[in-house]
């Protein structure tokens, strides 16, 4: 089996109404991750607004995950920042915090060339061991870790695994095709609503953003697909696809990225998870009226009564 498996949450990082880290509220999120079953935890990717804390704040973060893990699940800490060097030094910082792993993306704002992109993960790997987990989002990043650059670095053994949030599900394919019986390698998909048809061509896990609403619908899923039921997994999905559509109702007046992430920090809060569910500035948090059109959803899923 790959090193990692499994439904590993990009874990929510809930602040306080000053845009302080809500650690209290954070211990709850982390111990409901837990309690719904999920195999790791992924502290610092887009969902938890990585780019939006200073290093001393990313410290914190990790350091408090892993006190409260206490070994019982791997931990992904995403190392995100625009250049190598300073990816260098946040892998460290995460190493010696106690990370089991680091997830890295291509560099960004500079423009690189995939032959730039591969060097970038050959130093971070020459200058830390640690598991490196490649994280393809070029919504965020602005340019796509293509196939090639991919199993390359895998069959360098530069990277253990891939977290796909591309949306190009063919590529994932392909590269879970390129990679099949090399134990060394794992595939996950960020995909939310796609999960058991990623698991179902072969990827080995999922990191779900809104299994911080719902961890034990993304858990069933996982376990029903691994037990090949495969028409119990898909009605599973379509329940969870009818919970993915929060992501929506603030789109317009805030950008998707608060409107993904602001919509599970207020569904959170309507589920007593976390005490606000205030944004890192300058992005705009959910209002009254949109948090009504969120809690309406939970009630449907039945999450909510």
């Amino acid at each position: 089996m790959p090193l990692f498996t499994g439904v590993v949450p990009p874990v929510v990082t809930p602040l306080n109404a000053d845009y302080s880290i809500d650690f209290p509220s954070f211990t709850r999120t982390l111990e409901n991750l837990l309690d719904g079953g999920v195999h790791g935890l992924f502290v610092l990717g887009s969902t938890s607004e990585v780019v939006f804390h200073e290093e001393a704040a990313r410290k914190a973060i990790i350091e408090h995950a892993v006190k409260v893990n206490n070994g019982r699940v791997p931990i992904f800490v995403g190392v995100i920042d625009p250049t190598t060097d300073r990816v260098i030094n946040h892998s460290r910082i995460a190493k010696a915090a106690g990370a089991d792993a680091i997830v890295v993306t291509a560099p960004f704002y500079a423009r690189t060339s995939q032959p730039e992109i591969i060097d970038h993960f050959r130093y971070i790997k020459d200058a830390i061991d640690i598991p490196i987990i490649a994280y393809d989002i070029p919504v965020c990043v602005h340019i796509k870790l293509e196939r090639k650059t991919t199993v390359t670095l895998a069959r360098e053994g530069i990277v253990a695994g891939l977290k796909d949030s591309s949306g190009d599900d063919g590529n994932l394919r392909y590269v879970l095709k390129d990679m099949a019986g090399n134990a060394n390698f794992f595939g996950m998909t960020g995909s939310e609503i796609m999960v058991d048809t990623a698991l179902a061509m072969g990827a080995h896990g999922v990191v779900p953003g809104i299994a911080n609403v719902d961890p034990h619908g993304y858990v069933k899923m996982w376990n029903l697909m691994q037990a090949g039921r495969y028409a119990e997994a898909r009605l599973e999905q379509e329940r969870l696809l009818k919970l993915f559509e929060i992501v929506w109702i603030a789109l317009g007046r805030t950008s998707a990225g608060s409107a993904g992430v602001g919509s599970f920090k207020t569904a959170m809060r309507s589920l007593g998870i976390i005490a606000t569910n205030r944004m890192a500035r300058p992005q705009r948090d959910l209002n009254a009226e949109e948090t009504a059109k969120v809690d309406a959803i939970l009630r449907d899923v039945g999450l909510l009564g």
